[in-house]
């Protein structure tokens, strides 16, 4: 399954740098809004020590690692949902990605132009959230008051919907998106079909300097304090290092000036953990002779519905699966060692995955 994660912020907070260092497809970095105005695409590899930890036990001839496709899309000012600078593209562009990563500039630098003249990353968010906001509310109020003229008479399902379109209504008036709406999965459901902006998981990435990369600053505080109501993550990241760490040739120099600025791993390899979080994800394996594979899963798909994203004929005629949690097959070395002391699990229809099982189906169509 393709997952796909747009990288929004005003103009000069970091996103083409940011996109560069994900995917090493040179987007035109200049110190002017609107230097992104298609949406770059990169495909990047999910980075899993699992897959690398498989691939020396088995041995196969090839290895195949898990994607994500990373939108950069053109920088937003105020006025975008009337169409202002790049709105109607910015617009239709995001309503397409599966998951928003909103980068805010977390830093000082003279040299980099603000678009607004000041750094303020609560204010740049709240530009964003604004916008996007509009754009929702217009969506539902074109579809209102037809609503409300089936409810009055007496349409049961027209009733609730109108319900729950009205609740999403006054909460995007009263400046608040939709993913904070407290209602159940079921009545969310119903606003569906508008396909709002707002109700898209978001990733706020502080884009820091190096000194606060670590720690995060003044700014970076004051972006959790303004997010925490909501359903997102928030991760700092210094969008200027990735890119010196990535101008370096081998792993040990990478490694190296990590440990300078006492880090574990690269920013953008907890960006693309985190982005999978958001999304409620996680990844199956495959592993033999001819391969080794990383599949990725909705958290809570059942065995056939995992069986499906290798190819629908999985799910279709799915019989079982046999499953080796990831732990076990590494402590006993090998598929055979494991099937030997009774960790291969034979599972049917109703069994439901576990992060990093190792897995092979059987099936007949």
């Amino acid at each position: 399954m393709a997952l796909k994660c747009g990288i929004v912020g005003l103009p000069n907070v970091g996103k083409s740098t940011l996109f560069n260092c994900l995917s090493n497809a040179k987007a035109q970095s200049a110190n002017f809004p609107f230097c992104t105005i298609e949406p770059n695409v990169g495909t990047i590899t999910v980075p899993d020590s699992r897959l690398n930890k498989l691939e020396e036990l088995v041995s196969p001839e090839r290895v195949m690692p898990t994607t994500i496709e990373i939108v950069d899309i053109a920088g937003l000012v105020k006025g975008a949902s009337k169409g202002e600078g790049l709105g109607n593209q910015f617009l239709a562009n995001i309503r397409e990605v599966d998951a928003i990563i909103h980068v805010v500039r977390c830093f000082d630098d003279g040299n980099i132009i603000h678009v607004d003249g000041s750094i303020d990353p609560v204010r740049d968010k709240e530009i964003i959230d604004f916008e996007l906001q509009l754009k929702d509310l217009e969506s539902i109020e074109k579809n209102i008051g037809a609503l409300a003229r089936k409810a009055k008479s007496g349409d049961k399902d027209a009733i609730r919907q109108h319900e729950v379109f009205d609740a999403a209504k006054n909460h995007l008036e009263a400046g608040n998106s939709i993913r904070s709406l407290d209602v159940d999965k079921e009545k969310m459901a119903l606003l569906d079909e508008l396909h709002l902006l707002t109700t898209k998981p978001v990733l706020y990435l502080c884009n820091v300097d190096e000194a606060s990369v670590k720690d995060g600053n003044n700014y970076v505080e004051a972006v959790r304090e303004a997010v925490k109501d909501e359903d997102a993550e928030v991760l700092i990241l210094g969008a200027a290092i990735e890119a010196d760490i990535n101008e370096l040739d081998t792993y040990e120099e990478r490694q190296m000036f990590l440990e300078d600025l006492g880090l574990e791993e690269p920013g953008v390899s907890k960006l693309i953990s985190s982005a999978y979080k958001l999304l409620k994800l996680q990844t199956y394996f495959t592993a033999g002779v001819k391969e080794v594979r990383a599949w990725t899963i909705n958290l809570g798909m059942t065995a056939p519905q995992a069986a499906g994203v290798i190819h629908t004929d999985f799910e279709k005629g799915f019989i079982r699966a046999e499953v080796i949690h990831y732990n076990d097959f590494v402590e006993f070395g090998s598929e055979a060692k494991c099937k030997e002391v009774g960790k291969l699990n034979i599972e049917g229809k109703e069994y439901v995955p576990e992060d990093g099982d190792v897995m092979h189906f059987r099936f007949n169509v």
